[in-house]
Protein backbone atom coordinates (compact mmCIF):
# COMPACT_ATOMS: atom_id res chain seq x y z
CA UNK A 1 0.00 0.00 0.00
CA UNK A 2 2.87 2.15 1.05
CA UNK A 3 4.33 1.50 -2.36
CA UNK A 4 1.09 2.39 -4.05
CA UNK A 5 0.81 5.94 -2.49
CA UNK A 6 4.48 6.82 -2.85
CA UNK A 7 4.30 5.84 -6.97
CA UNK A 8 0.65 7.62 -6.69
CA UNK A 9 2.60 10.82 -5.27
CA UNK A 10 5.53 10.87 -8.00
CA UNK A 11 3.41 10.52 -11.04
CA UNK A 12 1.44 13.58 -9.38
CA UNK A 13 4.82 15.38 -8.89
CA UNK A 14 5.70 14.57 -12.35
CA UNK A 15 2.62 15.53 -13.90
CA UNK A 16 3.16 18.74 -12.38
CA UNK A 17 6.01 19.57 -13.41
CA UNK A 18 5.38 18.51 -16.98
CA UNK A 19 1.95 21.17 -16.72
CA UNK A 20 4.49 23.78 -15.83
CA UNK A 21 5.72 23.82 -19.74
CA UNK A 22 5.14 27.08 -21.36
CA UNK A 23 2.35 27.27 -23.40
CA UNK A 24 3.18 27.67 -26.98
CA UNK A 25 0.87 30.21 -28.77
CA UNK A 26 1.25 30.87 -32.24
CA UNK A 27 2.17 34.76 -32.69
CA UNK A 28 0.20 36.37 -35.97
CA UNK A 29 1.31 40.01 -34.41
CA UNK A 30 4.85 41.54 -35.44
CA UNK A 31 4.59 44.58 -33.50
CA UNK A 32 3.56 45.11 -30.03
CA UNK A 33 -0.03 45.66 -29.86
CA UNK A 34 0.52 49.58 -27.77
CA UNK A 35 -2.90 50.61 -27.34
CA UNK A 36 -3.14 47.71 -24.49
CA UNK A 37 -0.44 48.99 -22.60
CA UNK A 38 -2.13 52.56 -22.75
CA UNK A 39 -5.22 51.30 -21.64
CA UNK A 40 -3.16 50.28 -18.62
CA UNK A 41 -1.45 53.79 -18.27
CA UNK A 42 -4.80 55.43 -18.45
CA UNK A 43 -5.86 52.98 -15.68
CA UNK A 44 -3.61 53.83 -13.57
CA UNK A 45 -3.93 57.69 -14.16
CA UNK A 46 -7.56 57.55 -13.45
CA UNK A 47 -6.57 55.60 -10.10
CA UNK A 48 -4.17 58.28 -9.42
CA UNK A 49 -6.41 61.11 -10.31
CA UNK A 50 -9.28 59.31 -7.63
CA UNK A 51 -11.50 59.98 -10.85
CA UNK A 52 -13.96 57.07 -12.32
CA UNK A 53 -12.21 53.75 -13.87
CA UNK A 54 -15.45 52.15 -14.69
CA UNK A 55 -14.67 53.26 -19.17
CA UNK A 56 -11.51 52.15 -18.72
CA UNK A 57 -12.79 48.66 -16.69
CA UNK A 58 -15.31 48.00 -18.85
CA UNK A 59 -12.79 48.29 -22.08
CA UNK A 60 -10.58 45.91 -20.50
CA UNK A 61 -13.38 43.40 -19.95
CA UNK A 62 -14.49 43.76 -23.44
CA UNK A 63 -10.83 43.57 -25.16
CA UNK A 64 -10.83 40.50 -27.47
CA UNK A 65 -9.02 37.73 -25.91
CA UNK A 66 -6.83 37.12 -28.92
CA UNK A 67 -5.50 40.39 -29.22
CA UNK A 68 -4.82 40.11 -25.28
CA UNK A 69 -3.03 37.02 -26.07
CA UNK A 70 -0.69 37.97 -29.00
CA UNK A 71 -0.46 41.79 -28.52
CA UNK A 72 1.94 41.08 -25.70
CA UNK A 73 4.65 39.64 -27.68
CA UNK A 74 7.45 39.82 -25.66
CA UNK A 75 8.44 40.41 -21.72
CA UNK A 76 8.74 43.89 -21.71
CA UNK A 77 5.35 44.50 -22.78
CA UNK A 78 4.04 41.74 -20.37
CA UNK A 79 5.72 43.31 -17.49
CA UNK A 80 4.88 46.82 -18.80
CA UNK A 81 1.19 45.75 -18.81
CA UNK A 82 0.79 44.01 -16.16
CA UNK A 83 3.05 46.08 -13.57
CA UNK A 84 0.27 48.87 -14.29
CA UNK A 85 -3.18 46.36 -14.01
CA UNK A 86 -1.61 45.23 -10.93
CA UNK A 87 -0.52 48.24 -9.33
CA UNK A 88 -4.56 49.96 -10.52
CA UNK A 89 -6.47 47.11 -9.14
CA UNK A 90 -4.65 46.72 -5.90
CA UNK A 91 -5.87 50.04 -5.55
CA UNK A 92 -9.52 49.45 -6.80
CA UNK A 93 -9.76 46.39 -4.89
CA UNK A 94 -8.31 47.66 -1.22
CA UNK A 95 -11.45 50.41 -1.84
CA UNK A 96 -13.86 48.20 -2.35
CA UNK A 97 -16.02 48.08 0.40
CA UNK A 98 -17.56 44.49 -0.51
CA UNK A 99 -13.67 42.99 -1.14
CA UNK A 100 -12.38 41.51 2.17
CA UNK A 101 -8.79 42.44 2.92
CA UNK A 102 -8.10 39.22 3.81
CA UNK A 103 -8.91 37.71 0.80
CA UNK A 104 -7.62 40.88 -1.42
CA UNK A 105 -5.32 38.87 -3.24
CA UNK A 106 -6.95 35.62 -4.12
CA UNK A 107 -10.41 37.25 -5.28
CA UNK A 108 -10.99 37.08 -8.70
CA UNK A 109 -12.48 40.09 -9.41
CA UNK A 110 -9.96 41.89 -12.31
CA UNK A 111 -11.86 41.09 -15.58
CA UNK A 112 -9.96 41.45 -18.66
CA UNK A 113 -11.10 40.20 -22.12
CA UNK A 114 -13.58 38.45 -20.30
CA UNK A 115 -11.43 36.22 -18.15
CA UNK A 116 -11.06 36.54 -14.33
CA UNK A 117 -8.03 37.37 -12.55
CA UNK A 118 -6.95 37.78 -9.34
CA UNK A 119 -3.77 39.89 -8.10
CA UNK A 120 -1.70 36.80 -6.77
CA UNK A 121 -2.61 35.36 -10.78
CA UNK A 122 -1.16 38.69 -11.80
CA UNK A 123 2.20 38.56 -9.79
CA UNK A 124 2.79 34.71 -9.09
CA UNK A 125 1.10 33.66 -12.43
CA UNK A 126 2.05 35.89 -14.99
CA UNK A 127 4.77 37.97 -14.02
CA UNK A 128 6.99 35.41 -11.94
CA UNK A 129 5.96 32.50 -14.64
CA UNK A 130 3.74 30.83 -12.51
CA UNK A 131 5.53 30.39 -9.21
CA UNK A 132 3.80 28.87 -6.22
CA UNK A 133 3.45 31.69 -4.02
CA UNK A 134 4.76 30.22 -0.61
CA UNK A 135 8.32 28.39 -2.39
CA UNK A 136 10.32 31.59 -1.82
CA UNK A 137 10.64 31.53 -6.11
CA UNK A 138 12.18 27.78 -6.00
CA UNK A 139 9.07 25.73 -7.39
CA UNK A 140 5.92 25.78 -9.88
CA UNK A 141 2.92 26.21 -9.69
CA UNK A 142 1.38 22.78 -10.91
CA UNK A 143 -1.18 22.53 -13.03
CA UNK A 144 -1.75 25.98 -14.09
CA UNK A 145 -4.52 27.52 -15.96
CA UNK A 146 -4.26 27.53 -19.66
CA UNK A 147 -4.27 31.68 -19.75
CA UNK A 148 -1.81 31.73 -17.59
CA UNK A 149 0.80 29.76 -19.19
CA UNK A 150 -0.01 32.19 -22.29
CA UNK A 151 0.20 35.21 -20.78
CA UNK A 152 3.20 34.41 -18.79
CA UNK A 153 6.32 36.21 -19.56
CA UNK A 154 9.25 33.93 -19.95
CA UNK A 155 12.20 34.50 -17.69
CA UNK A 156 11.62 35.60 -14.58
CA UNK A 157 12.47 39.45 -14.07
CA UNK A 158 13.44 40.17 -10.24
CA UNK A 159 12.80 43.73 -10.29
CA UNK A 160 9.46 43.22 -10.93
CA UNK A 161 9.63 43.01 -6.92
CA UNK A 162 10.04 46.80 -6.87
CA UNK A 163 7.46 47.90 -9.19
CA UNK A 164 4.33 45.93 -7.56
CA UNK A 165 2.60 47.77 -4.53
CA UNK A 166 0.76 46.15 -2.17
CA UNK A 167 -0.76 49.41 -0.11
CA UNK A 168 1.64 49.03 2.71
CA UNK A 169 4.30 50.81 4.35
CA UNK A 170 7.23 49.06 3.16
CA UNK A 171 5.87 48.30 -0.51
CA UNK A 172 7.80 50.10 -2.94
CA UNK A 173 6.00 53.39 -4.52
CA UNK A 174 3.72 53.36 -7.74
CA UNK A 175 5.04 54.91 -10.91
CA UNK A 176 4.04 54.82 -14.37
CA UNK A 177 5.64 52.17 -16.61
CA UNK A 178 5.94 52.74 -20.40
CA UNK A 179 7.20 50.04 -22.98
CA UNK A 180 9.91 52.01 -24.50
CA UNK A 181 11.32 52.53 -21.43
CA UNK A 182 10.24 49.76 -19.30
CA UNK A 183 14.05 48.51 -18.31
CA UNK A 184 15.43 52.10 -17.51
CA UNK A 185 12.57 52.29 -15.39
CA UNK A 186 12.58 48.99 -13.21
CA UNK A 187 16.58 49.76 -12.82
CA UNK A 188 15.60 52.80 -11.32
CA UNK A 189 13.15 51.78 -9.14
CA UNK A 190 15.28 48.89 -7.95
CA UNK A 191 18.17 51.12 -7.23
CA UNK A 192 15.60 53.75 -5.61
CA UNK A 193 13.88 51.15 -3.27
CA UNK A 194 17.10 49.28 -2.07
CA UNK A 195 19.07 52.69 -1.40
CA UNK A 196 16.11 53.24 1.10
CA UNK A 197 15.18 50.35 2.57
CA UNK A 198 18.91 49.13 2.80
CA UNK A 199 21.26 49.17 6.24
CA UNK A 200 24.85 48.69 6.53
CA UNK A 201 26.61 48.01 9.51
CA UNK A 202 30.65 47.89 8.31
CA UNK A 203 31.54 47.28 11.94
CA UNK A 204 29.71 44.43 12.34
CA UNK A 205 29.65 43.61 8.93
CA UNK A 206 26.14 42.76 8.46
CA UNK A 207 23.78 44.09 5.81
CA UNK A 208 19.65 44.41 6.36
CA UNK A 209 17.55 44.17 3.23
CA UNK A 210 13.97 44.29 2.50
CA UNK A 211 11.79 41.60 3.68
CA UNK A 212 10.81 41.07 -0.22
CA UNK A 213 14.15 39.19 -0.62
CA UNK A 214 13.19 36.67 1.52
CA UNK A 215 9.79 35.68 0.67
CA UNK A 216 11.41 35.38 -3.30
CA UNK A 217 14.72 34.08 -2.26
CA UNK A 218 14.59 32.27 -5.44
CA UNK A 219 14.04 35.23 -7.53
CA UNK A 220 16.63 37.06 -6.46
CA UNK A 221 19.25 33.85 -7.08
CA UNK A 222 19.96 33.49 -3.46
CA UNK A 223 21.64 35.19 -1.18
CA UNK A 224 24.84 34.94 -3.51
CA UNK A 225 22.30 36.59 -6.04
CA UNK A 226 21.26 39.55 -3.07
CA UNK A 227 25.20 40.17 -2.99
CA UNK A 228 25.87 40.82 -6.78
CA UNK A 229 22.63 42.46 -6.86
CA UNK A 230 23.53 45.04 -3.91
CA UNK A 231 26.79 45.28 -5.75
CA UNK A 232 25.67 45.87 -8.96
CA UNK A 233 22.82 48.84 -7.72
CA UNK A 234 24.30 50.20 -4.51
CA UNK A 235 27.74 49.30 -5.32
CA UNK A 236 28.75 48.22 -2.06
CA UNK A 237 30.45 45.09 -1.70
CA UNK A 238 28.97 42.84 0.72
CA UNK A 239 30.58 39.40 -0.33
CA UNK A 240 31.87 39.17 3.60
CA UNK A 241 28.77 40.40 5.23
CA UNK A 242 26.12 38.49 6.87
CA UNK A 243 22.44 39.06 5.34
CA UNK A 244 19.43 39.78 7.62
CA UNK A 245 15.91 40.83 6.70
CA UNK A 246 14.27 43.75 8.03
CA UNK A 247 10.81 43.26 9.53
CA UNK A 248 7.89 44.20 6.91
CA UNK A 249 5.42 47.56 8.01
CA UNK A 250 2.34 46.01 6.55
CA UNK A 251 0.63 49.37 8.01
CA UNK A 252 -2.08 50.51 5.00
CA UNK A 253 -0.25 53.30 2.65
CA UNK A 254 -2.71 53.84 -0.08
CA UNK A 255 -2.43 56.26 -3.00
CA UNK A 256 1.71 56.22 -2.53
CA UNK A 257 2.72 57.28 -5.98
CA UNK A 258 6.40 58.32 -6.64
CA UNK A 259 7.05 61.77 -7.16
Amino acid sequence: MLKFIIIIICLYVLLGFISTNPKQNVKINKEVDTSLIRLSEELLHQVKMQSSTKEIESKLQNLDEHSLMNGLLNDDAKKTFWINIYNAYYQILAKNKDVEKSKIYIIRKITIANNLFSLDDIEHGILRKYRWKYSMGYLPQFFPKKNIKQLAVKEIDFRIHFALNCGAKSCPPIAFYSYQKINQQLDLATSSFLTSETEFDDEKKIVKVTKIMSWFLGDFDGKKGIRNILEKYLHKNVESYSIEFKPYNWDTDLNNFSK
